[in-house]
């Protein structure tokens, strides 16, 4: 193995974020517009050979451990279950894991787990089928919903829910939410709306923070933080429900910020990697893969990109701006 993946301020990137689409077959209103957007042209795309030597390059030569497949929605993607299986494969073996909205899980729950996908993040912000319609444009709650259990049948345990909380629309229903994974073992986690949408229209006023996620769940369960040496650099703050064993965490990258211990990279899906998911610049790996370069050029460029790095997002600075690239673009 080469040089890892350091930044001036000494964080070692070991975790690979990988969009492999920024296409969606929903449409939440905090991530983009009812008409949707302009997609990537498809000979932008990397292929599925690039994605599997760049995560070569990253496993190989820069020390990246764990490998998580994102979107826009990564279930869309025609070769993923090759993807998957050819980065099983890899030497040494990282842990895989993906991140979707969870249509199209009941057909393809058992032959990801069959590839090689360890882990799966699914994102359900509603037990409303009316209130889920109004956040994702879409009549897919029930799909949703069947994903989940057909990912835990799959045994892509535990299979981790991912909600977001928006003011007026769905926070009341932060209990319930986590009451309604706690009957089934799924591990709930909330996360606070970022500046990340394609409009640009994201305000403070209209998130709801961790401080107010907890207090409702609080005045139904009982919480207690988690031991934080157990946290390491994972984004969630993790709390035992009632005593535990159970859990239910919260990602709160905007009141209280974990840059500190970030150790991500992202590769979006045009080859370009991008070293903060608020991160303004990009660097091209595509332009040089398909140019010729070899795997010790594509790390060295890969390691130059890391290097500048900014020591946090910079969300509370007044000169803050959002990232041209909305998140389904990026990946999570």
């Amino acid at each position: 193995m080469g040089a890892q993946l350091v930044d001036r301020f000494g964080r070692i990137a070991t975790d690979l974020r990988i969009s492999l689409t920024d296409r969606c077959n929903l449409r939440c209103s905090y991530c983009m517009p009812p008409e949707g957007l302009p997609w990537l042209p498809s000979p932008d795309v990397l292929t599925d050979d690039e994605v599997v030597r760049l995560t070569g390059v990253a496993i190989r030569l820069l020390g990246v451990r764990e490998v998580r497949f994102t979107g826009g929605e990564p279930l869309i993607r025609r070769g993923l279950v090759d993807i998957v299986r050819r980065t099983s494969q890899l030497d040494p073996r990282p842990e895989i894991s993906l991140t979707t909205n969870g249509i199209g899980l009941t057909r393809l729950a058992g032959p990801l787990r069959e590839a090689g996908l360890d882990r799966i993040n699914v994102s359900l912000d509603s037990l409303s089928t009316e209130t889920f319609r109004e956040l994702t444009r879409r009549d897919r709650w029930t799909d949703v919903v069947d994903g989940l259990a057909a990912a835990e049948g799959a045994g892509l345990t535990p299979v981790k829910v991912n909600a977001v909380l928006m003011r007026g629309v769905n926070e009341t229903e932060a209990p319930d939410l986590l009451a309604w994974c706690l009957e089934r073992g799924y591990e709930l986690r909330f996360i606070e709306q970022m500046p990340l949408d394609a409009h640009h229209r994201w305000s403070r006023s209209v998130m709801v923070t961790a401080d107010e996620i907890l207090e409702r769940l609080r005045e139904r369960f009982d919480l207690t933080p988690a031991d934080p040496r157990q946290r390491g650099s994972a984004p969630a703050e993790s709390f035992l429900v009632d005593g535990g064993p159970a859990r239910v965490g919260i990602i709160a990258s905007v009141t209280r910020p974990f840059c500190g211990d970030c150790d991500r990279v992202r590769l979006t899906a045009d080859g370009q990697v991008r070293n903060c998911l608020f991160a303004r610049e990009e660097s091209d790996l595509r332009g040089a893969l398909r140019a010729g370069a070899d795997d010790a050029d594509l790390a060295r460029r890969w390691r130059a990109a890391v290097a500048t790095k900014q020591p946090g997002h910079g969300i509370d600075d007044p000169t803050f701006l959002q990232p041209t690239r909305p998140m389904s673009a990026i990946g999570g």
